[in-house]
């Protein structure tokens, strides 16, 4: 199996430490947007797609990065997110992401998020909330799901 992974983690590097962990159990690069080559892409199995939440959203880099895809058949893709805050039962910040990934031809098999270290302006005079997160527990759950994601979609390492 052929997978990449395609982040943005712009603030404190907690996304990148998932991806990190991710990346090796699905022997799978760990790239910006901005490095994607598309015929690349075109020929992966898996493709990851994940950024930290900012003001429930993903990032807004990694966003446009998947409108500017054509619409085409793809291959199966899953999407994960770091956030100081869990993602709220009736507003799922997932869900635009999966639904614009499926738009764009990919079938997402799952999602995962942690929460991570947030300076967002309200929590800036106090050095923020989730402090020490992602810890190793967190690691060691995106590893799970790294593992159980390459068992069902087939892949070997």
């Amino acid at each position: 199996m052929k997978a990449v992974i395609v982040c943005t983690s712009v603030s404190h590097g907690n996304t990148k430490r998932i991806a990190d962990v991710m990346g090796q159990v699905l022997e799978a690069p760990v790239i910006a947007p901005d490095q994607v080559d598309l015929a690349e892409l075109a020929t992966c199995d898996l493709v990851g797609f994940g950024s930290g939440i900012f003001l429930g959203s993903f990032h807004s880099q990694l966003r446009e990065f998947v409108r500017s895809l054509p619409e085409e058949r793809r291959s199966k893709a899953f999407v994960f997110a770091t956030s100081g805050f869990p993602e709220a039962r009736f507003q799922r910040f997932s869900r635009p992401l999966v639904r614009l990934l499926e738009q764009k031809g990919f079938e997402v098999v799952d999602t995962f998020s942690c929460r991570a270290l947030d300076t967002y302006l309200p929590f800036k005079p106090i050095g923020g909330i989730r402090k020490g997160r992602p810890d190793a527990a967190d690691l060691e759950a995106a590893r799970s799901f790294a593992e159980r994601l390459r068992a069902r979609t087939g892949a070997t390492s």
